[in-house]
């Protein structure tokens, strides 16, 4: 069936046609692409053509499509049953190998979703301080829980909505939202709410309204008063968390939390999430506590098997390679006329403007000359995000003949792209 008949039958089904907003490429335009099957770098849609990705998933893919050491994890894991419902050996083994790359956590909990694992941090954080404000940062994009939908990036950032509807005014009003790279703001919130605050969350690696990177000062900054007013430091390292450095962006900065939350690589490509931290904190969770939180997937076995396989092979050879690959890609990508392309680890933003740390900074004009773009490189068989407020992913796949694939594409649309604009 063709692309475009099976979005039609999709209008029917699904709010949009999709099961996440960004896929129905209102921002980019066009008809989404319904994809069949996936190896490495490619896949190819249900009408046989095959596309160069550079989204992969969102970023769990940190070792390409269908790895056959995932493949064979998830297989073995199948044969042994779909899900319990009760512990298993896969999760303690899952478990240790997080707690060996990311030492900062004493003490975890495993949940279905990189959302859901925020919204318990934020609900632990409370309780342990039994306060009820949270500090959050205008462009950070948190999953979509009530009181994170305040100026928030990612789906909202594209279709120009600073907050959800549906969302009740009074968690609104304890969400205080402060501009990323803005030191005075942040001394004044702390200033004026700090004895209020349960919790600070942050993406250290702000990767979801572009990557918007920070200076470490403005972390270190965030991470001290904290310490000083009694607040509880989230990273929301989703993105960033075994991507960026094997213990994520908090090993990067030299920058431990109080408390994370992990998703998308710990399940490597099953839907998954953690949260975790200091053991004191963690020790209100039920049944130790009385913060209440549970799953009946959580811990699913199948998504610990691909999980555990995923980060056993990231070692320190992997991410060497994959910065220096990262590098050559964001070179490939500034080969097009006016675009820049920031990058940290093998995250990298596509942007046809330079020097952008605040979400407010992005110019209507640079996301605009991106959806040329996007369907340019469409055209030409490479798959990228379908907003240009999100990045771009590569993974150990993305070799050499993926990289010329690449590059044979920008030179056909440069030409084209400079006279759109």
């Amino acid at each position: 069936m063709s692309n475009e008949s099976l979005f039609q039958e999709a209008l029917s089904h699904f709010p949009g046609g999709v099961s996440s907003p960004v896929r129905a490429f209102k921002a980019v335009g066009g008809t989404p692409k319904f994809f069949a099957r996936a190896f490495g770098a490619w896949f190819v849609d249900e009408e046989e053509k095959q596309f160069l990705d550079l989204c992969m998933s969102w970023g769990p893919l940190i070792l390409g499509h269908a790895h056959p050491d995932v493949l064979a994890a998830v297989q073995e894991a199948v044969q042994e049953g779909l899900t319990f419902g009760a512990p298993s050996r896969r999760e303690l083994a899952l478990a240790r190998r997080i707690k060996l790359m990311a030492p900062f956590v004493e003490k975890l909990r495993f949940v279905s979703s990189g959302t859901e694992a925020v919204m318990s941090a934020l609900r632990v954080a409370r309780g342990f301080t039994k306060r009820d404000r949270v500090l959050k940062f205008a462009g950070c994009y948190h999953g979509h829980a009530d009181a994170m939908l305040v100026k928030a990036g990612s789906g909202l950032a594209t279709f120009g909505v600073p907050t959800s509807a549906g969302v009740p005014k009074a968690y609104a009003d304890l969400t205080l939202v402060v501009n990323l790279d803005d030191f005075d703001g942040l001394e004044a919130a702390f200033a004026k709410h700090g004895s209020e605050l349960a919790a600070a969350i942050i993406e250290p690696v702000p990767a979801n309204n572009g990557l918007l990177l920070q200076e470490p000062a403005f972390l270190q900054r965030l991470r001290d008063l904290c310490t000083q007013h009694g607040t509880v430091l989230i990273f929301d390292e989703v993105i960033s968390g075994f991507r960026v450095a094997p213990g994520g962006a908090a090993e990067l900065y030299n920058l431990a939390p109080d408390l994370v939350a992990f998703g998308k690589i710990i399940g490597g490509g099953m839907p998954v999430g953690a949260f975790g931290g200091r053991a004191d904190i963690m020790r209100v969770v039920s049944p130790d506590g009385p913060v209440y939180q549970a799953g009946t997937l959580s811990g699913n076995p199948v998504a610990m098997a691909a999980g555990l396989a995923t980060l056993e092979r990231l070692t320190p050879e992997v991410y060497k390679r994959l910065e220096q690959c990262s590098r050559r890609w964001a070179q490939a990508f500034e080969a097009i006329p006016g675009l820049r392309a920031p990058h940290l680890g093998s995250l990298i933003w596509p942007l046809f403007q330079s020097g952008v740390r605040r979400a407010d900074r992005v110019k209507p004009g640079a996301i605009t000359q991106f959806n040329h773009l996007h369907k340019l490189l469409l055209d030409e068989g490479v798959y990228l995000p379908p907003s240009g407020y999100e990045v771009a992913f590569i993974s150990i796949a993305h070799g050499e003949e993926e990289l010329w694939h690449f590059e044979r594409a920008v030179e056909k649309v440069s030409a084209g792209l400079a006279a759109m604009v």
